[in-house]
């Protein structure tokens, strides 16, 4: 054979080998096992292939040879936070009538922009719960090919939701525009339909609305959305597809409506009652409460847009939903974490942590609601929310004891995803 052959032969052999595992090593100052709520000292972390293969004791787990090392040993490493509830597509000074002016194309940038603050937070993973035109699977997408840079998303493509609603419909513009938003379905059938079309185009869960809600205008907060049969023909079209289904619901009858229905999580909770706790410990209904966010509304909302009913309905809400957020934990019922970033600037969900803990969590309680709780939730158990090894080695670290001062989760100084660092601001 010629050398030129012999060259070009060898090359095509090379190519067809596997790449070369990448090794990385990260030494842990304290590791926080969120299963136990235990720090665990001077921890060490083998990755391969974005995938933790071992955790031990640093002194039996030395860096091997030719491995990328990351010395945290100075701060506290816990698993990546995710939350349930993130707008990614909006921002928190555009509300109200100001939202008409905004396109697909310009929504979807917003969407890259914010998926980035969202993962330098320490949020690796996320809920994105309705987009438009599928913003949301194709942020999925990108970030997944690494042409963006973002948290893990799950994506539930267009919120469905009755005429006139909370979801699904837009009520900014009057009747002779005969606009009509791209999530209405009404009818058993008609919300069928709808649902095979966000499977269709890659949603992950599916969102629909069983109230009014606070930001949507001439809806009633606490009032039903969808009958009982509706909201059952909806989760049993989703279930059969594989798709969990969240129902954002504020009232008391909305909320039970959506329970026995076979939703997996209910966003908001604000009015519910001790039948709806009752009925979500028993058919282990997530509740996920948006606590943090009262204050900007009621402080910041009337310059960003939010219309003066909206204002109203929150000064309504807020209070309420506190306590009943403290009712439903010492009830015993499963809380996750969703913030509904994008009312308030994104970027700043780990600021709710401490309002769980005012109303009644401990810090470990809440961390693992942000963890090991929303991992459940998101069909993702055994693969995030946790430092074990076959999980993505997903971390961040902090400079200080969580579990003393839940607060500095706020300021996180290293975020790795997958393997690969996105943050180091040590």
């Amino acid at each position: 054979m010629r050398p030129i052959a012999r060259l070009a032969c060898a090359a095509l052999f090379a190519l067809a080998l596997p790449a070369a595992a990448e090794t990385v090593y990260v030494r842990a100052g304290q590791l926080l096992d969120v299963e136990s709520g235990r720090l665990l000292p001077d921890r060490a972390l083998l990755i391969e292939d974005g995938r933790i293969v071992r955790v031990d004791a640093a002194a039996a787990l030395p860096a091997p040879a030719g491995a990328r090392v990351h010395d945290l040993a100075g701060h506290t490493v816990l698993p990546g936070l995710s939350d349930a509830h993130v707008h990614l597509f909006t921002d928190a000074d555009v509300h109200g009538y100001r939202r008409l002016g905004i396109s697909l194309p310009q929504a979807t940038l917003t969407g890259a922009k914010n998926a980035r603050l969202t993962l330098e937070a320490g949020f690796t993973t996320v809920r994105v719960p309705g987009a438009p035109g599928y913003a949301d699977v194709a942020l999925r997408e990108a970030i997944a090919r690494g042409d963006a840079v973002g948290p893990r998303v799950l994506a539930a493509g267009i919120a469905i939701g009755i005429t006139g609603g909370h979801c699904g419909d837009n009520n900014l513009l009057p009747y002779e525009y005969r606009h009509s938003g791209e999530g209405v379905a009404d009818g058993p059938w008609a919300v069928r339909q709808k649902v095979r079309q966000n499977v269709k185009f890659g949603a992950d869960f599916i969102k629909t609305c069983s109230t009014g809600g606070v930001l949507s205008r001439g809806t009633e907060v606490g009032a039903p959305q969808y009958s009982l049969e509706e909201l059952t023909a909806l989760v049993e079209e989703a279930h059969s597809h594989g798709r969990k289904v969240t129902s954002h619901a504020h009232g008391a009858t909305g909320i039970r409506n959506a329970i026995l229905a076979g939703v997996d999580s209910i966003e908001h909770a604000s009015f519910i009652d001790d039948e709806g706790i009752r009925l979500a410990r028993q058919r282990g209904t997530v509740l996920v409460f948006d606590i943090y966010n009262t204050e900007y509304i009621l402080g910041e909302g009337e310059k960003a847009g939010i219309l003066p009913e909206s204002l109203e309905k929150e000064r309504r809400v807020g209070a309420t939903q506190r306590e009943n957020f403290r009712k439903a934990h010492a009830a015993g019922a499963t809380l996750g974490f969703g913030t509904d970033a994008g009312v308030y600037p994104h970027g700043q969900n780990a600021r709710q942590f401490s309002r769980m803990v005012r109303f009644g969590m401990t810090p470990i309680e809440a961390i693992r609601a942000a963890t090991v709780v929303n991992a459940r939730l998101f069909g993702l158990d055994g693969q995030i929310g946790q430092l074990k090894p076959g999980f993505h080695a997903d971390l961040i670290a902090v400079a200080g004891d969580p579990l003393a001062d839940v607060t500095v989760l706020e300021d996180v100084r290293f975020v790795m995803k997958g393997g690969e660092v996105y943050k180091d601001a040590r």
